[in-house]
Parts: C-alpha cells; structure tokens; sequence
C-alpha cells in the first residue's frame, strides 16, 4: 500500500504546481492587459481632450470664451463661429489645395514605389542590394533636414509656388518603397517563374498578377500617404505663398497671427481642417491594419 501511496502523492504534488504555475500566467496576462488597457485609455485621452475642447469651444460665443475659456459648458451654443470662418476666410480654396495635392501625392506614390518595390523584390539586376539600403537608409533622414535643399531645386526649376513642389518629395518615399517590397516578397516566386514561361512580361506581372494581390500595401500607403501629405507644414510654408494657394494647416496657423484672436472662428477652422482627414480615417482605419499587418511592419 505505502509502495502505491507515493507515487499517487507524487502527482498530485506536481498536478497542484503545475495548477500553480498555469494560475500564475494567468494572473500576469490578466495583469499585461489591464496595463495595455489603462495605457490606450489615456493615449486616447490624450488625444481626444484637445479636440473635444476645439470642438466645444467652437461652439460657444467669444464673450463667454473670453470670461472663462476653460469651461466645457455654455448657456447658449451657436454655429455662428463656422460661418463667420468660412465667409471671412478662403477655407474652400485650402480645401481643394488640399485634396488635390494628397490624391496627386498618393497616386504617383503608389505607382512609382510599387514598381520600386517590384524591382527590388523579383528583378535580378546588379547593384540591387546596395540600392536597397540606400532607399531604406532614407527612413533614417528627418523630412526636415531636407527642406532647404528642395527649396533651392524647386526655385532653381522655377516650381516655387506650384503643387508639384509639394507632390515630387512626396513620392520619394522610402517606407512606401519598404512596405511595397516586403509585401512582394511574399509573393512566391514559382508564379513569377510561371507567369514568364507562358509568355507574360514583367508590365503584365506586374499589372495584372503582383498589384491585385497588393491591395491591403496599396491601401495602407495610400492612406498614409494622404494622412501625411494632408498635414504637411514646413514644405508648404516656404513653397506656396499666395494665400489662396495655401494647404489646411499653413492656413490654419495664418489666422492666429493678429493681435485679437477671434477663439471660436479659429477652433472652428480647426475643426473642419480635421473632418475630412478623420473621416478618411475612421472610414479605412480596417484597411490600414490589414495592410500594416499583412507586410509584416511592426
């Protein structure tokens, strides 16, 4: 009996560890997650206060904003401030600026870096890796070390004051040209090797086989693409100086440069500086996940 009894003490000794040990990592997951809970929470606040208290300032008269600007309540709200911004200022205009320089931005940005892309993953040609890493050593550059010496081409070009200054360094993306090749990566070689046997070129391949398959990269490049372009500031600041030829955030920033800051016509062309990109966003926030995702960017 006492030969049967140990191992029998045996298991259960080390079934109640292993319970232990399994009842431990839960404890740590459930206590990772709250944590990662608690830390989206506040990024969120952080983000979302500033533009709730744009929002509501707005909203409310400047006399009131004036006696007591930190106050998230108002006896009587009004849209007087919208109107008032867009009659006294030419919003219409930087809208269209706006969107015509991100759609143009994001159309040559996917074509050029897709075929970038392409090149750099199924293409055998020498120098290739080298030419890798410089692009990608592109990543590493602020965008701003290279204002100054784009300023000077675009006026030697005489393109100061035109869209294309804006819309050329846009396609000079290096982490387009990342997210483009890392997704084309995966794409087997067998049916690139299949394609050529049955006569198709490397237009064909490329057109009609890699970029339908490249649809969540080309979502999240445009996406981000137009994101990016849409807030620019420094760049356009220094190439367009015509007011009506000015982007939502140069605009923007012309209007708190008087000596009487007119509070709720400001926060209310925040706002609609805002809409659009958010929109755009919260309407294809899927696609941009997928595709980050799916190209392995972390």
């Amino acid at each position: 009996m006492s030969s049967q009894s140990q191992p029998r003490g045996t298991r259960s000794r080390s079934t109640r560890s292993r319970s232990r040990r399994g009842g431990g990592g839960d404890l740590a997951g459930t206590a990772f997650n709250r944590l990662a809970a608690t830390c989206v929470v506040l990024f969120a606040l952080i983000w979302l206060v500033p533009f709730a208290w744009a929002l509501i300032t707005s909203l409310r008269p400047n006399n009131e904003i004036t006696a007591n600007p930190v106050n998230f309540w108002s006896s009587s709200w009004t849209l007087d401030a919208y109107s008032k911004a867009w009659d006294a200022n030419p919003i219409g205009w930087w809208y269209l600026n706006s969107f015509i320089i991100s759609t143009l931005s994001v159309l040559f940005t996917v074509f050029v870096c897709s075929m970038i892309g392409f090149a750099l993953a199924h293409l055998q040609f020498r120098g290739k890796q080298v030419l890798l890493a410089i692009i990608l050593a592109g990543i590493m550059l602020p965008m701003e070390a290279l204002v100054l010496p784009q300023f000077m081409q675009f006026r030697a070009l005489h393109l100061l004051g035109t869209y294309w200054a804006l819309i050329l360094p846009a396609i000079a993306a290096p982490v387009a040209v990342f997210v483009f090749h890392a997704f084309l990566k995966q794409i087997p070689p067998s049916l690139i090797e299949a394609a050529r046997i049955d006569g198709a070129s490397w237009w064909r391949i490329y057109r009609q086989i890699c970029m339908p398959l490249c649809r969540p990269a080309t979502s999240a490049v445009a996406i981000l693409t137009f994101i990016t372009t849409w807030n620019a500031f420094l760049l356009p600041l220094l190439v367009l100086t015509q007011t009506k030829s000015q982007t939502i955030p140069v605009g923007l920033s012309s209007l708190i440069g008087g000596s009487a800051i007119q509070y709720a016509e400001t926060m209310a062309s925040s706002v609609l500086g805002i809409l659009p990109l958010l929109a755009v966003f919260l309407v294809l926030q899927r696609s941009i996940v997928q595709g980050v995702a799916q190209t392995g960017i972390r």
